[in-house]
Order: structure tokens, then sequence, then C-alpha cells
């Protein structure tokens, strides 16, 4: 089995531009168990549920009743909702990593955000524009990292992320972003930014970790298969969430920390 100990040039990597992939950090037995188990969980989806309905985006049905209103656009409480989620959520290999990335320091993995099995299914799946996920979070410094299990191949055909590197050590004005606070694309300055976009494509059992701060953006599948992946969201000991809000609404899984590291780092 291929071994992760992730370092300074990881660290370093993931600070400058945003985001790290791993390639084929899910060994292949976790792999096969975690694609069968969604597999199941999706051809009798049980609540909570997301559906594209319930959001909005373009290409997504227009209400529950429309054709299509039931597409099931996110899978929500993974965590919870079977061993094996939880498993992969929490494995050593994850934690080590995220400690790497986040400076060294315990990890907490959220329950209130992300947290999901996403899913794109063909013809009532939707764009989703250029966006930050802090946006809607409410900790005491922004400074979360998500990690992204592809279960199947991830491109531009089927609804694969595009991120512009860097963009989470932007400061960017209110103004730059719509009532939804979706980075405007119409703004001469922006486009300046998502010309530099980039597309990131996985394999399954390809992680993807980005910060939260980072613009990130996706089309709907094009393809005749669903796009699937397994999404849980982080933060570390220093970065507790604001009292009252969403983003502490439920109890959060603090991870046991692997050995410590001889050099403590900062997340910027």
């Amino acid at each position: 089995m291929q071994e992760f100990l992730l370092g300074s040039n990881e660290y370093e990597s993931f600070n400058k531009h945003g985001f790290l992939v791993l390639r084929h950090f899910a060994p292949k037995a976790d792999l096969e168990a975690l694609q069968s188990l969604a597999q199941q969980q999706l051809a009798n989806p049980e609540q909570p549920l997301e559906l594209e309905a319930a959001v909005g985006y373009p290409g997504a049905p227009t209400d529950a009743t429309a054709n299509g209103g039931n597409t099931v656009r996110r899978q929500l409480g993974a965590y919870a909702r079977h061993p094996l989620y939880k498993a992969w959520a929490t494995r050593p290999a994850m934690v080590q990593a995220l400690q790497t990335l986040f400076g060294n320091t315990q990890v907490f993995l959220s329950q209130a955000h992300h947290n999901c099995l996403m899913t794109k299914f063909p013809a009532f799946s939707s764009d989703t524009g250029w966006h930050q996920d802090i946006r809607y979070w409410a900790f005491q410094q922004p400074q979360l990292i998500t990690a992204w299990l592809a279960l199947g191949e991830e491109d531009a055909r089927n609804g694969g992320l595009k991120v512009i590197p860097g963009s989470h050590r932007t400061s960017f004005s209110k103004e730059q972003f719509d009532e939804n606070l979706f980075f405007r694309a119409d703004l001469p300055e922006n486009k300046t930014h998502i010309d530099q976009a980039m597309e990131i494509n996985l394999a399954p059992g390809d992680v993807l970790f980005f910060h939260c701060k980072l613009l990130h953006c996706a089309s709907r599948n094009h393809t005749d298969t669903p796009k699937l992946a397994l999404v849980f969201t982080y933060r570390d000991s220093n970065n507790a969430p604001l009292a009252n809000t969403r983003s502490a609404s439920q109890p959060e899984i603090a991870l046991a920390p692997p050995e410590p590291a001889p050099t403590v780092l900062r997340l910027i």
C-alpha cells in the first residue's frame, strides 16, 4: 500500500496554490467498499438529503414537482450515516495529511458542513458558479480544509471542479460578489482571475484537499453516468465555530493526532 507522509513541500504547495491532489490516496479495497456503499445508499436515498431543485442553480429542476425534481444533489450526514464513511473520514492517513496542511495542530471534523456524498446525476444536475466555501460558514478564522474523495472519474465532461490557484490568498471586495456571494464573472477585474482557472481531473481514489477561500466552480454532468464524491470538511484546534451559528449546530469530531512533528508551521 502506498504511504502518504506529507512534509514541508506539500505544505508549501498547499499554502501557495490553495489545493493539493494526492493520487491513489484511497487503498483499492477501501475505494471499492465506498463505491459499493454509495451505490446502495443512492438506490434508496434516505433523509437528510439536499435536492437539486432546492438550490435552484442553472440546470436544476425548477421545483420538487418538476421532471427530475427528486434528483439528489447531496446525501447529508455521511459521518453518522455508515461506519465505512466514518472510517474513511477519520483514517490515520487522512489525519496525518490534514495535520501537516494545517501546521501540526489538533484536527476536528465538522459535521455541519459538507459531511456528505456529493452527486451529479445526468440530465438534472446543475452549474455551480465561482464561489468560496467560507461564504456560508462561521468560524473564528477563514481557515478550513475540505477533503474531496473521487469515487469515479472527474473531469470537465461530468462536472469536475475548476479552481483558481492562489485565490485563497487574495483579498476581494464585497462588490466582486453578487447577492448570493458568487464571484461575478461579468466584472473585468474578476475575469483576470477567472482566466487563471484550471481544471482538476481526478481518477477514482484520488483526493483533492482545498482551502475554504479557494475560488472554485463546476458545470453540470454532460455524461450518462452519475458522478460521486465523498466530501468532508475539517478545521484545526485554533479555529472554533462561532456560537449560535449553523457552523456550531452539530457536534464536531476530534481526530486522534498522529505522532507530533518536530516543526510547527501555520496555515495561511
